[in-house]
């Protein structure tokens, strides 16, 4: 659980300080003299955390304590009809009083919670109704006055958990045999307080034979009723519990004073079965985890993994757990393993880069008040980064499967006509609402792409500093020395634009603010992939599709053929029906001949449509002059296009440069 119980420290890292011992840098190789240039590191922070502090306008209304403790009791039994049922007790003093519905939800990047699940609300006193008001700016707040004489509100309602579609909370959460429930969607507190200052005792209902994982530590249970210890409102919102009636615990760190778990709920009871070369994997990469940052800032940490047809799928990370949802073979079937490999590497790495270390701008009293994402590029993109490289270091991804992903994340943005018009910042600084927009022309308009243009981002910089360096530095010293600082803190640290400025230059002297802000601010159609050429490889095409390519579209249900003519088309998902094209490129062979999102793909060349059939008639039109024939489908309409391309398929790959440093190939290796 996260002992957070004041306000966090508000940390910086000192620019005069870093600059004066630039020339005194040790060399990997030199552990000792390492350690005493991160012990001179950690002496800089510590100190510009103490004057930070101190100027926080924040730090007045976190230090600002509720009068007495809420309970919160949910009740879970109800789940096959996606009912919660919510009892809360608010002890108040009479007069007026504002609550607020948690609206702005870490790591969702959004006012995205889901209050039109409330319903059924009733706020009484000593057994009196009392009368409530929206606000009517603010859907969120709820204004009441409490009668004389009362000493606690007593809150009743069901929350309405979603049915399905939506992104993170607004996606299915509950089925008649898996329950994740969010604490954010099944509770109100009241206004003026900082989220760390209002204490919470709560507890669960659930079904009988259920098992359950969270980061909360239990304080009794009685039949199928669980109490947890109390904890303040941050900790809550940031400590979900999974639930289900098939469950496994596994223990990723074996014997260690700080335990990790990997919490498995699933569909069906074979779902859960784990190699045990999968185990090891996974414990690896808690051992790398370690060895990369340094230290740990969690009591104990649990991955709550969820593997279900019937959820959302994606993972919302938190401080001491991670919410993780994805397919039922994502053990039993290796395209399945293959492609969502990378899924708890990225939420494990925000338990440092995002919950410990956080951007200022996404620190906030509560959780009523706005969040800003300008920082999501370090946030989410070197996340992106480390995630898939303790991929690869644990080895739950080869060297080539690595490769191979970063391949086709590298083809997605140099498929991204939108960097001619919009620069990665701005989709950083509109992502409360891009992470809700439909997919059509996502490669024009852009999306959250920050991910993965972010690690491309980050991937330049490591391979900039080992260049400049001539190897004896990395981005790893970077990581070490921004988050493995105070090895068992767990407030919140924040930084600014200013911090990594000076974190890179205590590294490895660079023009640093120069670099990120062309990164940032550049216009231009061009993908980033300096870092891919300068770690010894280039991004190549070929006609065969690689596994990790094969893996990732069978799962997505989708046929990728954007590098070749143009579009990417649904194979019957959740979201799209079979043949629809789900985008179309920009400027693309298809784009020329009048396609567009939203049509239907019927037949190929006068055969019903397969994306084998398709394939096979690119493949044709490369040693022809015929243009492929295309009969589609537009709302009630219909028409045969003809598409002029004969360039044959394309599928990403990376090649190796000769001649070259394969510092690819030295960032992913385990480190000892």
């Amino acid at each position: 659980m996260w002992h957070l119980q004041s306000a966090p420290s508000i940390s910086t890292y000192n620019g005069a300080l870093f600059r004066t011992g630039e020339g005194a840098s040790p060399s990997m190789s030199d552990k000792n003299h390492r350690q005493l240039w991160c012990a001179g590191i950690l002496a800089a922070l510590i100190s510009a955390a103490a004057v930070r502090a101190e100027e926080n306008p924040a730090t007045a209304i976190m230090n600002k304590p509720y009068a007495a403790q809420l309970t919160l009791s949910v009740d879970l039994t109800d789940a096959a009809r996606k009912i919660i049922r919510v009892h809360e007790t608010i002890p108040v003093a009479a007069g007026a009083l504002t609550l607020y519905y948690p609206k702005w939800i870490p790591g969702e990047h959004a006012p995205s919670g889901p209050i039109t699940g409330i319903t059924g609300l009733k706020i009484s006193a000593r057994g009196t109704d009392i009368a409530w008001q929206r606000d009517l700016v603010d859907m969120y707040t709820l204004h009441l006055s409490a009668p004389s004489g009362a000493t606690a509100l007593d809150v009743d309602f069901e929350f309405l958990s979603p049915l399905g579609g939506g992104e993170f909370g607004q996606s299915a959460s509950v089925t008649p045999r898996i329950a994740v429930l969010e604490w954010n969607q099944v509770l109100f507190y009241p206004a003026g307080y900082g989220s760390h200052s209002i204490e919470f005792a709560p507890s669960v209902k659930l079904l009988p034979g259920w098992g359950f994982g969270t980061a909360l530590e239990r304080a009794s249970a009685a039949g199928n009723e669980v109490h947890f210890k109390p904890v303040n409102l941050a900790t809550l919102v940031d400590s979900p519990l999974l639930a289900g009636v098939n469950f496994r615990r596994v223990d990723l760190a074996p014997g260690a004073h700080i335990p990790v778990h990997l919490d498995i709920v699933a569909d069906h009871a074979a779902d859960l079965a784990m190699s045990e070369q999968q185990i090891a994997q996974h414990r690896a990469l808690v051992e790398q985890a370690y060895k990369l940052f340094g230290a740990r800032h969690y009591a104990h940490y649990d991955f709550l993994l969820a593997l279900s047809e019937n959820t959302g799928h994606f993972g919302l990370e938190h401080h001491e757990s991670s919410d993780d949802r994805t397919s039922t073979d994502f053990f039993t079937d290796p395209q399945g393993y293959l492609a969502h490999t990378g899924l708890l590497p990225h939420e494990y790495v925000h338990s440092w880069n995002g919950k410990y270390r956080r951007p200022a701008d996404l620190w906030t009293p509560n959780f009523n008040v706005p969040m800003r994402d300008d920082l999501l590029w370090v946030y989410e993109g070197l996340t992106e980064y480390y995630g898939d490289v303790l991929a690869a270091r644990s080895s739950m991804r080869s060297a080539q499967e690595y490769r191979d992903a970063l391949a086709a994340s590298a083809a997605g943005m140099a498929q991204r006509p939108g960097r001619s018009w919009r620069p990665l910042q701005d989709t950083a600084d509109e992502a409360q609402i891009l992470y809700y927009t439909p997919t059509a022309w996502s490669n024009w308009q852009r999306d959250v792409d920050f991910y993965d243009e972010g690690e491309l981002l980050w991937l330049d910089a490591d391979t900039l500093i080992r260049e400049k360096s001539h190897g004896q530095h990395s981005l790893d010293d970077f990581a070490h020395a921004f988050y493995g600082i105070n090895d068992g803190a767990i407030a919140a640290n924040t930084y600014t634009f200013d911090d990594v400025v000076a974190a890179l230059n205590a590294v490895q002297p660079a023009d640093w603010r120069q670099f990120l802000r062309h990164h940032l601010d550049v216009k231009q159609q061009q993908a980033p992939l300096d870092g891919i050429t300068r770690g010894g490889w280039q991004l190549t095409y070929s006609d065969k599709p690689s596994e990790f390519s094969k893996a990732d579209d069978k799962e997505r249900k989708r046929a990728n053929f954007l590098a070749s003519v143009g579009v990417l088309i649904s194979t019957d998902s959740d979201e799209h029906s079979d043949g629809e094209l789900i985008d179309v490129l920009w400027n693309s062979p298809a784009f020329a001949a009048g396609l567009a999102p939203g049509m239907k793909l019927l037949a190929v060349n006068g055969e019903e449509f397969k994306p084998e059939r398709l394939a096979d008639a690119i493949r044709e039109a490369q040693h022809g002059k015929k243009p492929l024939a295309l009969l589609v489908q537009n709302l009630d309409y219909f028409s045969t296009v003809e598409v002029d391309y004969h360039g044959g398929l394309k599928y990403p790959v990376l090649t190796r440069l000769a001649n070259t440093e394969d510092r690819l190939s030295n960032i992913i290796k385990p480190r000892s």
